[in-house]
Formats: structure tokens, C-alpha cells, sequence
């Protein structure tokens, strides 16, 4: 699925955001993948909102990434899901050749998702939860970080508009970790590379975005690097609306921002937000 993930946990981020500077051996075939490297400071609690303006099957939009995995929603046509996912400390590809005291543990996993552990890009736990998200409609996520000596314990809720309630989704914690959120990154990613989804448009926007603090203080997420993968196109961009940040790739958008350009928005005239589940709140 994503090349950043092939870089495991604290090198992950990096591997994410490294612009492309190497010369093509072949035509692309899937559209760039472009992030929003957020700037914020570390957290215990990392809020986000996303909304899908386009998108066609096999793209992943992340709204809640961070350095040891990332949180948001897939097309898959019929099988549209939520996907929260942790990575291993160690690196490869093979879930199976992880050592059981390397492995994040599943804590908790809501009963109607799928929870297991992936390989291909990476290893650690994963969430998928089937949903049937729309396009234009805003969607709210939250992952809590629960600093356990040298192990960390991810959160992961997911705001259900229809039932206006948070649904927890998993628990997921990661060894060799014992810190707080850090490396906050979103994106947008197709997955399907087909060589015919380089023409298809993919856009959303993010935001507005928050940090809290251990102390409990919350600080808004107003700046981001625009990056990209390494794939040789240049029908990708990044640009800001009002209280958001917006990502495009693919089809005939066209490029108006350069990589490693850094954009800013306003602070959010809401504050942060204030009806998130009590177990966020302790």
C-alpha cells in the first residue's frame, strides 16, 4: 500500500515526506502521493477533521498520522472503511517474523471492525472499519496517546455523524515507544496503481486541527510542509481554504505550490474541541 510505510515506526515520517528527486525508469502508475507535514508541538491528544471533495477506488486519505502510524478513511467501492493502523518497532515486512515482545499489542478493538496484523508495508496491528463515509461530508477523528513506561497506548475514536457520538475504534500499544504524539503528518494516497489513476483527480481538505498537551493545553494546527512521494509527476498540489488545508492529486490539477513550501492558515474561531468522549477528557 503506502512506500512510507516500508520505513518502520520513528523513520516512518521521514520516508513520508522525502520529495522526489530521483529521474523516472518507467511511466507512473499511480497518481503522487502528497502530505501535509503538520507543525505542532508533542501531544497527548491529536484532533483532525477531514473532508473528501474527490476520490475515486483505492485512495487512502490520512487525516491523523503521527510517528509510529496514521488514522483515516479508504475508498474501496462496496468495502469504504475507517483505517487505524500501528507500526512494529523493528523493521520488515513479515508479521510473523516479529518477535512477540517487538509486537504492538491489541489492547481493545471494537467489535464490528476487523483487527489484525498487517505485513507488506511495514508490521504492527491494524484496524479496518467497515463504513460508508460520502463524499463533501466532514469527518472527526481523535487518537490519544497513554505514555506506559517504555511502551506507548494508542486511542483511536471515530465521530459517528449520523449518531453524533464518538465511536472507539481500537487500542493499540506500541513497544520500545514511551512517548508522546510527534511527527503529525496527513495525506492523500493512491494505492491502486493501475497506470490509469494517474488521470483520475483525488482532493480533500484538513482541518481545523488540534494538539493537547500533557499539561492539558490545547495549541491549534495552523502550518504545514507540503511534500510528495518520489513518483514523477507534477499534477499534484497544496493550497489553504479559509480554516483548511486542501491536497489534490491526479487529473488535471495543477500544481501552484511548490514542494516544501510551508502554508498557513488562521487560528480556528471555534477553539478546540469541547464534546470529546470522557475517557479523552481523564
Amino acid at each position: 500500500m503506502l512506500w512510507l510505510s516500508a520505513a518502520m515506526a520513528s523513520v516512518a515520517v521521514v520516508c513520508l515526506i522525502r520529495p522526489a528527486d530521483a529521474a523516472p525508469t518507467e511511466s507512473p502508475r499511480a497518481a503522487r502521493s502528497v502530505h501535509l507535514r503538520w507543525r505542532a508541538p508533542d501531544g497527548e491528544l491529536f484532533y483532525n477533521e477531514l473532508s473528501v471533495l474527490e476520490s475515486v477506488p483505492s485512495t487512502y486519505f490520512v487525516a491523523a498520522g503521527w510517528n509510529r502510524g496514521y488514522f483515516g478513511i479508504q475508498e474501496h467501492g462496496e468495502k469504504d472503511m475507517v483505517l487505524f493502523s500501528v507500526w512494529d518497532p523493528p523493521r520488515g515486512d513479515a508479521p510473523g517474523s516479529v518477535a512477540s515482545e517487538d509486537r504492538v499489542e491489541i489492547l481493545y478493538g471494537d467489535p464490528k471492525a476487523v483487527i489484525k496484523r498487517f505485513g507488506g508495508e511495514g508490521t504492527g496491528a491494524q484496524c479496518k472499519y467497515p463504513y460508508a463515509w460520502q463524499a463533501g461530508e466532514t469527518y472527526r477523528f481523535l487518537v490519544r496517546a497513554t505514555v506506559q513506561g517504555d511502551t506507548t497506548a494508542y486511542t483511536a475514536w471515530f465521530y459517528l455523524n449520523k449518531t453524533k457520538q464518538w465511536k472507539k475504534l481500537a487500542v493499540f500499544r506500541a513497544p520500545m515507544e514511551g512517548s508522546l504524539l510527534k511527527g503529525y503528518y496527513s495525506f492523500v494516497e493512491d494505492f491502486r496503481r493501475d497506470g490509469q489513476s494517474p488521470r483520475q483527480q483525488r482532493r480533500a481538505r484538513f482541518g481545523p486541527g488540534w494538539i493537547r498537551s500533557a499539561t492539558g493545553k490545547w495549541e491549534p494546527v495552523v502550518k504545514a510542509r507540503f511534500t510528495a512521494d518520489k513518483t514523477p509527476l507534477s499534477n499534484m498540489n497544496a493550497t489553504t481554504a479559509g480554516a483548511t488545508f486542501e491536497l489534490a492529486t491526479g487529473g488535471d490539477v495543477e500544481n501552484t505550490t511548490k514542494l516544501d513550501s510551508i502554508l498557513s492558515i488562521p487560528k480556528s474561531r471555534r477553539g478546540p474541541p469541547k464534546d470529546l468522549p470522557d475517557e479523552a477528557s481523564q
